[in-house]
């Protein structure tokens, strides 16, 4: 990271390959509001400072375990109006990840009922296969 002043200061491109991800990701996160306002004159390089980075990895963390970007951009609103307060999001945050748990919790309850299914069809056929050849 480039020293700026007092704040360390990272450019689009290094910050994609930090994170893994491309920069066409994180100008598109900005343009759907997940990185919150950003003042860029006229065509200037895209600059990131800490907090930007750790919004970032914020963003790509939560979506990382199911958050949809519509329900980040609904934190992202809460964290902004709130003066970028992480304690505002932390209730609607939780909401979130009980649901996200919650389902989680029925697709697992739903594979193994069907993993149960095919073990019990897999062992029909083998019975009658083996009835078939007595």
């Amino acid at each position: 990271m480039a020293r700026n002043g007092n704040k360390n200061i990272i450019q689009i491109g290094a910050l994609a390959k930090e994170l893994g991800i491309t920069t066409r990701t994180i100008r598109y996160y900005e343009e759907i509001g997940l990185m919150g306002k950003k003042d860029r004159p006229g065509g200037s390089t895209r600059n990131y400072d800490k907090d930007d980075v750790l919004r970032l990895k914020f963003i790509l963390k939560i979506k990382a375990l199911g958050v949809s970007l519509k329900e980040i951009q609904e934190l992202s609103e809460i964290f902004d109006i709130n003066d970028q307060e992480f304690t505002t999001i932390t209730p609607k945050l939780i909401e979130i990840l009980d649901h996200h748990i919650n389902t989680v919790d029925e697709k697992m309850a739903s594979l193994s009922s069907l993993r149960q299914d095919i073990v019990e069809y897999r062992i029909r056929i083998i019975d009658l296969l083996n009835n078939a050849a007595s």
